[in-house]
This record gives C-alpha cells, structure tokens and sequence, in this order.
C-alpha cells in the first residue's frame, strides 16, 4: 500500500516534468505555469501528463510483485467469454451514480471531462479517448485492485470478511481521492467499492477492468454527442 502511495507521487512528478518538458519544446507560452491554470489545457499536455502518472503505478506494481511478496492472481488478465456482462455493469453503474446526483445539479460536474477533451480535436482528440478510455483503466484497476485492494484483503490479520471490507473501502478511497475531484469523490468512491468487489469476487482483473473501461466510455460518449450538438 505504501509502495502504491509513493508510486503515485512519483508519477504527479513525472507528469509535471513531461508537462514541463513539452511546454518547452512547444514553446508554450507562460509554460508549466500557463497550462496548470489553463481550464482547457492543451490535449498534448493531458496526454504526457497520464504517461506520467501511469509510469509511477508501473513502478509501484513492479515494486510491489518484486520487493513486496505479493503475487498475481493466476490467469488475472485472462479474458472469458462472460466477462461480456462486466460491460453492462458499468454502463449500469455510470447511469446509476449520474442519477444519483442528478437531484443536486452539480453545475461544474463535468468539469475534469471538459478540462481533458476541450481542447482536443482530430486526432488530439482520438488519443485522449483511447487512454482515457482504454488505457487508464488498464493501469489503475492493476494498482488499486491488482495491488493496493489485495494487500489490504490478504494482508489484514483477523476476519476474512473484516479483511475485505477494509480493502474495499481503503482502496475505493484512495482511488477517487487519487482523482483529484472533490465534487465526484463520493461517485468515484462507490465505482471503486463495486469494482474492488468484481475483482475479488472473480480473483481476476479482466472483469473490473471491462466495468471501469465502459464506465468511461459513456462519459465519452456523452462528450462526443455533446460536441454534435453544438457542431
């Protein structure tokens, strides 16, 4: 778990240097400092700064099956024929937790998406969507449930079912906190729990990656009809 943690700010370091480094040879102007204020960032700019986030979780997974004793679920990214139904669940879920804030009309809830994709267009636009879409998922279901939900479930002395509750919520926890999105923390928070539970459940990683990958597919869906419509 401790590993995960500085594996995670080892990778807002990266990111702010990859950042850093392409404002440079962008010669953006005001630099580092202009795109962290920017509400629309460059998509270049989001881009490198998932790579480097996502190079952090590859050390801390690394980390954690070498120095860390903890080995992979057998078959863990071995993909089903059912594993089709996880799809469902998490188009279910990202409807389910929308109404669930639908009553407070949240004005800035789309914010994060909008901050990702505004100024994307083109082929700008098609990368951010395939790692936004596709590849964080990839990343974050290996470190908080491949590792960080796993360590806690197995590694908690006591009750078996003591030991899952607690993996469910400190992982579902330091998931959405690791969002940066006070506004969508508890939405986040409940994705996590459910995915956290699909991993444990299946004793693999391919069901909750599905889930998490079609949760943020309707939220890109929902980004690309909204673009039709003002087209």
């Amino acid at each position: 778990m401790i590993a995960g943690f500085i594996g995670f700010l080892a990778g807002q370091v990266l990111a702010l240097l990859l950042i850093a480094l392409g404002a440079a040879l962008a010669h953006y102007p005001g630099g580092l400092g202009a795109i962290g204020r920017s509400l629309a960032p460059p998509w270049w700019a989001n881009a490198m700064g998932l790579v480097g986030v996502w190079c952090g979780f590859a050390a801390a997974i690394f980390y954690a099956y070498r120095e860390g004793r903890l080995s992979p679920w057998p078959h863990q990214w071995r993909p089903r024929r059912s594993d089709v139904g996880y799809v469902v669940l998490g188009v279910a879920a990202q409807f389910v937790i929308d109404a669930a804030y639908a009553p407070f009309h949240f004005k800035s809830l789309s914010r994060p998406v909008n901050h990702l994709f505004q100024s994307a267009h083109g082929l700008g636009f098609a990368l951010v969507a395939l790692l936004t879409t596709f590849v964080a998922p990839f990343f974050e279901e290996w470190l908080f449930r491949g590792v960080i939900f796993r360590a806690v479930a197995e590694g908690t002395p006591g009750s078996r079912r003591r030991a899952v509750a607690l993996a469910v919520v400190a992982s579902a926890a330091l998931f959405a906190l690791a969002h940066g999105e006070p506004l969508q923390f508890f939405g986040l928070f409940a994705l996590g729990a459910l995915l956290a539970l699909v991993a444990w459940r299946t004793r693999r990683l391919v069901p909750s990656y599905l889930a998490h990958a079609s949760f943020n597919a309707v939220a890109l869906v929902a980004v690309v009809a909204q673009r039709a419509s003002h087209s």
